[in-house]
């Protein structure tokens, strides 16, 4: 057996076959998914998908495999397009850490501008309005009935996002980073009263997707890592960074973000929160949520700058992660004085 980094395939296959016999048959393969700047994901025997935390500097509750299988059990019977979750392993005897198994859904995920060029602009545009439809689809999920309602805690939850991230930021902090602090301050002087509840995927965008390549729909939303029931703002206020604050900074190659937003052929992100409003309210100004969302950003991205510096990253394009992070946090302060 070949062995990816991250995984130990003899191990896995005892633990297969112990567990789930007949599911995946010997000999196992496996081969890392490219792309992946957090968990690892393999696919294995080009019909099953593995998700395991990355290696290394692995903060609490960052990396929890179980809430991922949690959410797309209960999301299986939805409207909500997700993988079919077959197996958890809570053990990290077996691979060193926790990691689950789900059924592999055929399709493409865009993760760079030579895909989307190549969709044109018409398909540019079904397959951004196909993400917002969905994305109102999860956020209309009476998740209590999905049996979601002990998933999270609704009350005091953006103050809890702010700390959260705060404390996530300093963790993983390897240099000095002033504009952190300064939009931290603003975040907790400015905490809006959340107009509703619901499912958050925590990290909603484009390449996140698998998008059936003929229908231009989504097929499946992956990476649930980061999801709970709280504030469906916060995903927006996530989407229109990815999409437009990303895009707009000065960097000559940028390793998260290539190829979205209105300078791709894509609609504008004011399109884009139109047509989520098609389905699902909005209602509130975003200018705090994008705040947010450049706050949450950075403190991810410096997680990962970090174990960039700790050679615990497995795959390319890292080493460009940390050049992110100052001007993310400046248009963060930018999006709270509504300068963006």
């Amino acid at each position: 057996m070949t062995t990816p980094p991250g995984l130990d395939l003899e191990r896995l296959q005892a633990y297969l076959d112990a567990k789930a016999p007949g599911l995946v048959s010997a000999p196992l393969t496996a081969e890392l998914v490219a792309g992946g700047r957090s968990n690892l994901t393999y696919i294995l025997n080009q019909v099953f998908v593995l998700r395991r935390p990355p290696l290394g500097h692995v903060l609490a509750t960052a990396h929890d495999m179980g809430r991922e299988f949690r959410v797309i059990s209960a999301l299986g019977p939805t409207a909500v397009p997700v993988p079919e979750a077959l197996l958890f392993c809570a053990d990290p005897d077996v691979l060193g850490a926790p990691f689950y198994l789900m059924a592999r859904v055929p399709g493409v995920v865009l993760r760079h501008r030579s895909q989307t060029d190549a969709l044109g602009a018409d398909n540019r545009r079904t397959v951004a309005f196909a993400m917002m439809d969905t994305l109102a689809e999860l956020h209309r999920v009476d998740y209590a009935a999905a049996g979601l309602g002990e998933f999270g805690r609704p009350e005091g939850f953006l103050e809890r996002q702010v700390r959260r991230w705060t404390g996530q930021l300093e963790k993983s902090r390897s240099r000095d980073l002033p504009d952190a602090d300064r939009l931290r301050e603003r975040l907790v002087a400015a905490i809006p009263a959340s107009p509703r509840t619901g499912i958050v995927h925590g990290d909603y965008r484009l390449d996140n997707l698998i998008v059936d390549p003929d229908t231009l729909h989504v097929a499946a939303v992956l990476d649930w890592e980061m999801a709970t029931i709280g504030d469906p703002l916060t995903d927006l206020g996530l989407l229109l960074a990815y999409w437009t604050v990303l895009n707009e900074l000065k960097i000559a190659h940028n390793p998260i973000a290539d190829g979205l937003g209105a300078d791709a052929g894509f609609p504008t992100g004011d399109e884009l929160l139109q047509r989520y409003a098609r389905s699902a309210p909005i209602g509130e100004d975003l200018h705090w949520y994008v705040a947010l969302a450049c706050y949450k950003l950075a403190g991810v991205l410096e997680g990962i700058h970090f174990r960039f510096l700790q050679g615990k990253t497995v795959g390319a394009g890292f080493d460009q992660i940390g050049e992110l992070v100052p001007p993310l946090l400046e248009q963060g302060i930018a999006a709270i004085n509504g300068e963006s």
